[in-house]
């Protein structure tokens, strides 16, 4: 093993072998097994380290270097990244949820998929070493998290505080910031074309040339933010009165299809919801029987369907952005062109519905949207995903027999090395 050294910085500069025994310490102490140790990382330079898949759950990283340092899938929940600097570190489907990234520096970084859930960016009062006397003589400055040019497209960053941060020209695509706290943070020129920005506080924010299209606002009130210039073309705003009103109607149609489906077809009739904006349904649909319904075009952002039977449905050209479809059966469904952009599909059957003797019909997904899309252990048997954009979605352990990817668009899709 080589000796560690004291690096430029000042921080004393970890081995990648010295670094893998502090982890495997940390990792028994996490599991409760003998010669277990809590990981204290504080101020040490660990840039350019692999650290990718390793639990460091609660662990101490505050003041460290992790410039350029790869940390894809890295479970860092809870822990402390006070004043680190991951300049260009590699982030990718991280789990960030409730880290403490107070005074950050996140310039450059991919942290494309990470959950960052409750996560705090907020500005903190870093240590600076002395340039000739290091650590041992320290001054304070208060730093503002500093995010610039980094990737979050496809993360999670619900209910984070993200107050006073600069994300200057980010890329935010596809990203969830519900409940997300941006008031004064500096979006200037960062994409957010297709984000959730559902109940966030942006009050004094800087969305200046940024590119909002498509993104979902719900009852954002943009009059609070400085949007000179910013794109929101196809933005989804909150449901209008008219679709509020027609919710007893929707519900009466959705007991009808349930009453189709209990007395085979003698009473009631599959729901007709073709168009229609469903997301004032909330949690209504869950589990219920919905066997050939057909909501063509209809929104059902962030529906809850999760356990619904929706054999041989029509969901074509369905914005299901953000729905939970988990062990939903959709054997037979029609979800071309549809939107499913960071839908949960976990555990869903989408594979072939017996019509009668001889004959069946796949699931068809084809040039469906299905970015960043959680699809683990579904059943997608002889569906048809034909043009669809596969692009961050997980198939991990997905059953994929028979199925169709042609001309599909699968870089950086997971979990597609089985099929």
């Amino acid at each position: 093993m080589s000796v560690s050294q004291t690096s430029l910085s000042g921080r004393r500069r970890l081995t990648q072998a010295e670094l893998d025994l502090m982890i495997t310490a940390h990792e028994r102490f996490l599991s409760g097994k003998p010669g277990g140790k809590r990981a204290s990382l504080r101020f040490l330079d660990l840039s350019k380290l692999d650290l990718a898949t390793r639990d460091l759950t609660d662990a101490d990283l505050s003041a460290s270097i992790l410039d350029g340092a790869r940390l894809i899938r890295t479970k860092l929940e809870r822990a402390n990244l006070f004043g680190c600097d991951l300049r260009k570190a590699d982030l990718r489907q991280a789990n960030l949820r409730r880290a403490d990234l107070r005074g950050c520096c996140l310039r450059g970084a991919n942290m494309s998929q990470a959950d960052l859930t409750q996560a705090d960016f907020r500005e903190g009062q870093i240590a600076i070493p002395h340039p000739r006397k290091g650590l041992s003589v320290l001054q304070h400055e208060a730093r503002s998290g500093d995010a610039e040019g980094a990737n979050f497209s496809g993360a999670t960053l619900d209910g984070s505080q993200f107050n006073g941060v600069s994300a200057f020209a980010a890329d935010f695509t596809d990203c969830s910031l519900r409940g997300a706290k941006l008031t004064n943070c500096n979006m200037k020129d960062a994409n957010l074309a297709g984000a959730v920005l559902e109940g966030a506080e942006i009050g004094g924010a800087n969305f200046t040339g940024a590119n909002l299209t498509g993104a979902i606002l719900g009852s954002l009130d943009t009059a609070v933010a400085h949007m000179s210039g910013a794109r929101l073309d196809g933005c989804l705003r909150a449901p209008t009165p008219v679709a509020l009103a027609r919710v007893a109607s929707f519900v009466d149609m959705v007991q009808g299809n349930r009453a189709w489906c209990e007395s085979g077809g003698v009473r009631g009739a599959p729901a007709k919801l073709d168009g229609e904006d469903l997301r004032p349904l909330g949690d209504v649909l869950k589990g219920g029987r919905l066997t050939a319904m057909s909501a063509k075009g209809a929104c059902m952002v962030g529906l809850d369907m999760s356990g619904c039977q929706l054999q041989g449905a029509n969901l074509e050209g369905a914005d299901l952005r953000g729905a939970s479809l988990v062990k939903a059966d959709l054997r037979g469904a029609r979800l071309a062109g549809a939107n499913l952009t960071k839908a949960d599909l976990r555990g869903a059957i989408l594979g072939v519905l017996p019509i009668g003797p001889g004959r069946a019909n796949p699931a068809s997904l084809s040039s469906a949207n299905m970015r960043y899309a959680w699809v683990q252990a579904a059943d997608l048997t002889s569906a048809v995903l034909d043009n669809a954009d596969l692009r961050g979605a997980d198939l991990t352990g997905a059953r994929m027999d028979k199925t169709s990817f042609r001309d599909a668009e699968i870089s950086s899709t997971i979990g597609l090395e089985a099929a």
